[in-house]
Parts: C-alpha cells; sequence; structure tokens
C-alpha cells in the first residue's frame, strides 16, 4: 500500500512557512512554523499522529468488547534533543479514559496490542524512539 501526500508552499513571505498539504483522498491540512502559524508544525503532527494512531486502536478494542467508555484523552509529551538535526529522542503517552466499571487490565491490554502489532506509527518510530505509555481510568458515576 502506499500513501501519498502533495504539498504545496502556501505562504513565500518571510518569516513563516506554511504548507498546504493533501492527502491521496484529497483531505487538505497546514503545517506550518514561525511566526503567525496558523497550523501545526511537522513535528507537532508526528507526536499527535502518536497518540492518535493509538487511540483509535484502543477505543476500538474496547468497543469490540463492548466497554463503556464515556471519554478519552491522550496527553503526548515529546523530548529532543538540542541540537540539529532536532530530533525525536523519546515519547511519552498518557491515556485516560473515563467509563463505567471499566477493567484496568483491558484498557491496558489494548493499548499493549496497539503498540506492538497494530499502530503503524509506534512501528516506524519505535526503533530509534523510546516509546511509554500508561492508562489512567476514572469511574463515570452515569
Amino acid at each position: 500500500m502506499e500513501t501519498v501526500a502533495r504539498l504545496v508552499l502556501d505562504t513565500i513571505e518571510p518569516p513563516g512557512i506554511r504548507f498546504r498539504a493533501t492527502t491521496a483522498k484529497g483531505l487538505e491540512y497546514v503545517l506550518d512554523s514561525g511566526e503567525g502559524a496558523v497550523g501545526p508544525s511537522p513535528v507537532d503532527v508526528v507526536v499527535a499522529a502518536v497518540g492518535a494512531c493509538t487511540g483509535m486502536d484502543v477505543i476500538t478494542i474496547l468497543r469490540k468488547k463492548r466497554l463503556v467508555v464515556t471519554g478519552y484523552a491522550i496527553e503526548v509529551k515529546a523530548t529532543r534533543r538540542d541540537t540539529h538535526p532536532r530530533a525525536i529522542l523519546a515519547i511519552e503517552a498518557i491515556h485516560r479514559l473515563r467509563g463505567r466499571g471499566l477493567p484496568r487490565a483491558a484498557a491496558e491490554e489494548a493499548l499493549r496490542l496497539s503498540e506492538t502489532t497494530y499502530c503503524s506509527v509506534n512501528a516506524t518510530l519505535a526503533p530509534g524512539v523510546a516509546i511509554t505509555s500508561r492508562v489512567e481510568i476514572e469511574e463515570d458515576p452515569e
């Protein structure tokens, strides 16, 4: 399978640098840098993609188990090199789930499956980036 993205420089005037990206499905988004940014930087997108990729897997697995999830937020933090290239060295993700009678073991297993089997973003980054994650569960009283 091939993934295609087309990027066109959208802001030519300094100091900002803005590209408009279009996916193979025709979806558009902006990648931005510098003063007056209106969109995420490429690194912001990579960091968010780690959370989104695992999160989509986790919620899918928990739904298949017919578990009640009433809220889900993921906080993703990245540590980068101080010198160029400012590569991402480590990523930490906290998966905060809210639900009714949501077993911790089921949430942790769903996260483990995502990280080791399903998430393409983790699989791409993991050889060179230390990725750690944990699950926090809050009971929803209804």
